[in-house]
């Protein structure tokens, strides 16, 4: 199509493609509502923000008419595009800027995709789908790293990194990567959980709310006494739609593990015991006597037919072999610290763990109420002293980062938790760390 001189609007009608189209199998077609800024040169295919519109970009376009091509459209779900699309899914915006590309004719060598806080996200992921449709990029308001890098690392398991995938690696380093954002500027918060009380039974807010969202600020030492700025907003879930995709992002971030990795919770209820320390004496001294008996039956087992020495076995490899035969058989061992007492990972209710610090009381300062954890964040999910609270469907990947990691936080020394007042959820809350 040659290019428009001035400004022109066009409406692309179901913007399919040969590999399903952007609207997905048996979804209603998409109306994308386009403007054409005309223009000689590059190409410039511009993807505005959440929750924006194509008119934002009237400005740069202007400016930039006379020495590219210009092109940007409204996202579906936004401005003057079909507002409830049946699918609004990361691989249909994807499938959106393909369709338009093709529709004006653009070079695929030649194009810049200029992508603005979702639109960076959606121009990330087209460049990474398909390196043929853009030259380079320009993002604004959004970048590469934290949740993208481990998109990346997860992607190339098992193998090498290709060089697109090494070279966007090599870019994702700490700089000033937007000059023009001041110390006082206002950042949005991180969606980092929702929560709801039919799917955790330890969740209780306040009266007629059940649905419990938690933000914090994407910088550790901007809240009370220089920690986390943690926020809790409590609704209900009628009043609550869907969650949105991509989750929006702030412009930048004071460390990558600040920022969680997106996934879906399937809560699971366990029971766990008061941290050890504080017990009283007797119960104290029972538990050591418990502990002690087990290690007595374990040192009683017969182990007479087990491997004894490598000089039975015509290679060191075949003993090794038969030494780690033998220790899957063996009863692993439990105590009271590591396989009933704290549950490691993230976790709604529970008891605290006081292992770096003495125990301190953690006093609602409204009322005086001693106030529990609510919500623990953890660095991993498996501290590795044991597998008993290992999901079951998870044992034979224990070792799996993304078993053992998959948000990939990791606030303070490693450990964070938000209590809340039982008496009254919305006193504020507290934060503990170890």
């Amino acid at each position: 199509m040659e290019a428009a001189r001035g400004t022109t609007t066009v409406t692309v009608t179901d913007p399919g493609d040969d590999d399903g189209g952007a609207t997905g199998a048996g979804a209603d077609p998409v109306r994308l509502f386009c403007t054409d800024h005309g223009g000689d040169g590059p190409p410039l295919l511009l993807l505005h923000g959440l929750a924006g519109h194509c008119g934002e970009w009237e400005a740069l376009a202007a400016r930039f008419a006379a020495t590219h091509r210009v092109i940007a459209f409204d996202a579906r779900g936004s401005g003057a595009s079909t507002r409830r699309p049946g699918d609004v899914t990361r691989a249909a915006h994807v499938s959106d800027v393909r369709a338009v590309a093709r529709r004006f004719g653009l070079a695929g060598e030649d194009t810049v995709l200029v992508g603005q806080s979702m639109g960076g996200l959606t121009a990330l992921l087209t460049a990474a789908a398909h390196p043929e449709l853009c030259r380079a990029l320009v993002l604004i308001e959004a970048g590469p790293a934290g949740p993208l890098r481990r998109r990346i690392q997860d992607g190339a398991r098992g193998r090498d990194f290709t060089e697109d995938e090494q070279r966007r690696l090599d870019a994702m380093k700490a700089a000033d990567h937007v000059p023009d954002l001041r110390d006082d500027d206002a950042l949005p918060m991180l969606a980092v959980a929702q929560l709801s009380t039919r799917d955790v039974p330890d969740l209780v807010g306040p009266e007629g709310q059940d649905l419990l969202q938690v933000f914090w600020c994407p910088f550790e030492a901007h809240g009370p006494d220089r920690t986390i700025d943690v926020v809790l907003k409590w609704r209900r879930s009628a009043d609550v739609g869907t969650v949105l995709a991509p989750q929006p992002e702030p412009p930048v971030a004071g460390r990558e593990e600040c920022v969680p990795t997106t996934c879906v919770v399937h809560p699971e209820q366990v029971v766990e015991h008061e941290y050890l320390g504080l017990l009283d004496e007797g119960l104290q001294e029972e538990v050591s006597a418990w502990e002690e008996g087990l290690l007595d039956e374990d040192d009683d087992d017969d182990y007479e037919d087990g491997p004894s020495s490598a000089a039975s076995y015509a290679t060191y490899e075949e003993y090794e072999a038969a030494m780690a035969a033998a220790r899957a058989e063996e009863p692993e061992e439990i105590d009271y610290m590591s396989d009933l007492s704290i549950a490691p990972g993230w976790k709604v209710g529970g008891f605290a763990s006081w292992h770096l610090t003495d125990p301190a009381p953690v006093d609602c300062q409204v009322c005086g109420t001693a106030m529990p954890p609510l919500l623990t964040v953890d660095k991993w999910e498996c501290d590795g002293a044991s597998r008993s609270w290992l999901p079951v469907e998870d044992r034979d990947s224990e070792n799996d980062p993304r078993v053992l990691d998959p948000v990939g936080v990791y606030l303070g020394r490693g450990l964070m938790r938000v209590h809340t007042c039982p008496a009254d959820p919305l006193h504020p809350h507290r934060l503990s760390f170890q």
